[in-house]
């Protein structure tokens, strides 16, 4: 049998919980150890999954022979311990946004650059099956070129949510606001389907949030490099919150789409996932009535699954896969930069009232 992968949690907080129990339940794997900058939480953490504590991710990595860290640090303190991690020779797999400024995510890239090692962001919704469908439509040319992309997330997060981590709703802590941590799942989907953006001009506002310093809302116009145009519309402040939609629409007049959260949205910790992801818009030439059967497929597999761990843990075997066959993993450290690069483009176009150049 293969050498299982040794796998080590770099910020033993509340969605590091989900990312050891999908480790515990994905094949080929195994919880090693955990760093964390706090040592009372930490070895608590530890206790719980029966693993060594460490304060040096450095020694943890070296000691235990880990070959993959998950890092669920708050999003500003990604780097840190991730170039850490790399340069003691572990690949690195990262819970989204990759970081919260463009410098971070490149000094985080070039760690993976010098030390040969794989850098990936967590983006579990890539692998729900609606998700996946439109890719494999798009790929197929069911849709022709994606010239038109559509994010809706409208969502609630009250003073609870704010208040349950001091890091949360400031700059410094969090690194912006519904940009950052919510819509990221999103805006990677967008451009997963779309491509590479030319040009952003975005506006954020804190619409009914006045206890916290960052966006509950931002709104966007998005020119994509290969002709196409898309609208972002985000927000936090939709009580008690109504859907997470991404609508693709193709040069040929066909339309797919995807509800990947509806009702109230999943808090890490704090809430469990309500409803199924499932397709929302399907006009695909020839396949125009098969949206209630993709539905209801899907709904079936949801209601077969714990959906708060399933996901992940299919995304960690797929980075145990990429790294048994030499090749990159589904979501790559790049395909994090460029989520990034679009909401720091949207936060820079508020700033200046100007469209800014991607």
């Amino acid at each position: 049998m293969p050498t299982p992968l040794r796998i080590a949690i770099i910020g033993p907080g509340k969605v590091a919980h989900l990312h050891a129990k999908a480790v515990l339940q994905t094949s080929g794997t195994e919880l090693t150890a955990v760093y964390g900058r706090t040592p009372d939480k930490t070895r608590d953490f530890a206790a719980h999954y029966d693993v060594p504590a460490y304060t040096d991710v450095a020694e943890m990595v070296n000691r235990e022979r880990i070959d993959l860290c998950l890092v669920t640090t708050p999003h500003p303190a990604h780097a840190e311990p991730t170039i850490a991690a790399l340069d003691a020779g572990a690949h690195v797999l990262v819970e989204k946004p990759l970081a919260s400024s463009l410098q971070d995510c490149d000094a985080m890239l070039e760690a993976a650059r010098r030390n040969d090692r794989q850098l990936g962001t967590i983006s579990q919704r890539r692998f729900y099956e609606p998700c996946l469908r439109i890719r494999r439509a798009i790929d197929a040319g069911q849709i022709g070129k994606p010239v038109l992309g559509m994010v809706q997330m409208l969502g609630w997060r009250g003073e609870g949510y704010y208040q349950s981590d001091p890091w949360r709703g400031t700059w410094a802590g969090e690194g912006g606001g519904v940009l950052v941590n919510q819509a990221p799942h999103q805006l990677d989907l967008l451009l997963w389907y779309m491509g590479e953006p030319e040009s952003v001009y975005g506006v954020w506002k804190n619409l009914n949030h006045p206890y916290i310093e960052v966006d509950d809302t931002a709104v966007a116009i998005v020119q994509f490099k290969n002709g196409g145009i898309g609208n972002i519309v985000v927000s936090n402040s939709q009580q008690p919150g109504l859907y997470g939609k991404v609508h693709i629409h193709g040069q040929n007049g066909a339309s797919v789409g995807v509800q990947t959260d509806g009702g109230s949205m999943f808090v890490a910790g704090m809430t469990g996932i309500t409803d199924p992801p499932v397709n929302d818009i399907w006009s695909v030439p020839g396949e125009e009535n098969k949206l209630p059967e993709f539905v209801a497929e899907d709904t079936a597999f949801f209601n077969q699954i714990d959906a708060l761990t399933y996901y992940f843990a299919e995304q960690i075997a797929d980075f145990r896969d990429a790294l048994a066959d030499g090749r990159p993993p589904m979501v790559t450290g790049q395909d994090g930069r460029n989520v990034v690069a679009l909401f720091q483009a949207i936060y820079e176009s508020t700033r200046t009232g100007q469209v800014v150049q991607m």
